[in-house]
């Protein structure tokens, strides 16, 4: 979304609230006796509901239905009635789902289903758990360590391609270079035409979640994402047989051959399925949460300094999983991005039965909105929400104790996000390396513009000003 596009997307917002103000109804009312308060919330404008708002600012139509509402409250986004839970005890309900009435797979079908249909986070209770315990083992410490391995010569190729100016697009750059890792770590494919073919396609198949025209017209958004999903399934099917009868270490290898402690094991189609989400889930999340975290440090040039003296301290050019530990203030400001930009920051539910949220009653077939990126920036938890604090984190303070679900970035409950160590290890070693390689800052007057991807995502490129270095550590000098 270009700065015009988004401008007068803006204005037209702003000119909808002004023509048709809020006005609470509720979205159902509670059975006799039940004792159940019913959900207020409203419409929002004509056709496009709240739509808009969510694509635009969420923050803000977040806390303005918090104060109007309450903890848990109603809208129509993308001609849909949807409840919104904010807030950690809201969240605790719904990810804990105690009464197994929250369905992730019934929740995402209407947003990506027809793009990541059968990945983990589209599957419910036994099976999600099958899946689970197999999919456990590509995550293990061991394999992690092996994926950071194969990561390392693609960090330093990315970074070294950069060409630091005043206005570097750092999103963009971000986004290409987790991709090309993704391509060559997850998949195992070097660059060449196949990469780029498969990085074509991928991008269309996560795009296609996120168009307003939800169907297939020829040329659009959701065309291309159902043509990309199957160039996806067509190249990952046709490398299996090899996979399967290799020893790689890759992602796609390893999920060949995963066996859970009891001997279970994925098919085709289920490799096939795991593939073409985690390649999004790990690609779009960690571009996000790497791409905020530098805007923060621009801004915050005391901590970004902070972080360098202790890169430096460690005298190493690339981190060793173990190095992952000794670097306390980058883990503090990495806690703090996820907190202020959280990259999974709606999740969605659908309810299978009647139900109740916090005294709330909620019918059937109702989709849930878990509002993550608001909750972790409402000041009823969180002192100062929009301040870069990273400190608030520090063992004299740890205002993340408040509550279980203050601090929830990576979810909760049976789908709290398995590859939430790998993301955590991507985005800090490709950290380090920028801190020993690069100096960067933004105007103080400059604000990021979000727009909304899996999370708040910035819609200019985020342009920066990066410079080399003078000097940085050798490997002579780190030895």
């Amino acid at each position: 979304m270009n700065a015009g596009i988004r401008r007068r997307l803006e204005e037209y917002t702003a000119d909808l609230a002004d023509r048709y103000p809020a006005r609470a109804t509720v979205l159902a009312e509670p059975p006799v006796g039940s004792n159940l308060l019913p959900v207020l919330g409203d419409p929002g404008a004509p056709l496009v509901g709240h739509s808009l708002r969510l694509l635009i600012d969420p923050l803000v139509g977040a806390r303005n239905a918090l104060d109007k509402y309450g903890e848990v409250s109603w809208t129509n986004i993308f001609g849909r009635r949807a409840v919104t839970v904010l807030g950690p005890a809201a969240l605790e309900v719904v990810w804990s789902n105690k009464d197994k009435v929250f369905s992730s797979e019934k929740g995402w079908e209407y947003w990506i289903g027809p793009f990541f249909r059968r990945g983990i986070m589209l599957l419910d209770f036994e099976e999600h758990l099958h899946h689970r315990r197999i999919m456990q083992q590509a995550f293990t410490r061991p394999r992690l360590i092996s994926y950071l391995d194969l990561m390392r010569p693609g960090i330093e190729r990315e970074l070294e391609s950069w060409r630091p100016k005043p206005g570097f697009l750092l999103y963009d750059n971000v986004k290409q270079m987790l991709l090309n890792l993704a391509t060559e770590v997850f998949v195992g494919a070097q660059l060449g035409p196949d990469a780029q073919r498969l990085e074509h396609a991928f991008e269309h198949t996560v795009a296609g979640g996120k168009s307003l025209i939800r169907t297939s017209v020829p040329g659009g958004t959701w065309s291309r994402g159902l043509h990309g999903r199957k160039l996806l399934e067509q190249y990952f099917r046709a490398q299996l047989p090899a996979k399967r009868a290799g020893e790689g270490s890759d992602l796609f290898s390893v999920l060949c051959h995963a066996t859970s402690d009891t001997g279970e094991t994925f098919t085709d189609d289920d490799v096939v399925n795991h593939m073409i989400f985690v390649l999004m889930a790990a690609h779009d999340t960690s571009a996000i949460t790497l791409s905020m975290l530098t805007y923060l440090l621009g801004k915050n040039p005391h901590w970004q300094e902070r972080l360098r003296t202790e890169a430096i301290a460690l005298g190493k050019e690339h981190l060793d999983y173990e190095d992952l530990d000794r670097l306390p203030s980058l883990d503090l400001a990495f806690k703090e991005t996820l907190r202020m930009y959280a990259p999974a920051g709606v999740m969605m539910r659908r309810t299978l039965a009647d139900t109740e949220i916090l005294g709330r009653y909620v019918p059937a077939d109702t989709d849930i909105l878990i509002a993550a990126y608001p909750s972790m920036r409402l000041a009823q938890w969180w002192p100062r929400p929009d301040q870069f604090d990273p400190e608030r984190f520090a063992e004299h303070r740890r205002e993340d104790r408040v509550h279980r679900y203050a601090w929830s970035p990576f979810g909760g409950g049976a789908h709290k996000c398995i590859g939430m160590h790998f993301g955590g290890m991507t985005v800090k070693s490709i950290m380090h390396r920028m801190l020993l390689r690069y100096e960067w800052g933004v105007p103080a007057d400059y604000q990021v513009p979000l727009t909304w991807g899996t999370g708040p995502t910035p819609a200019d490129g985020l342009p920066i000003n990066v410079r080399a270095r003078q000097s940085h550590i050798s490997p002579s000098s780190a030895a």
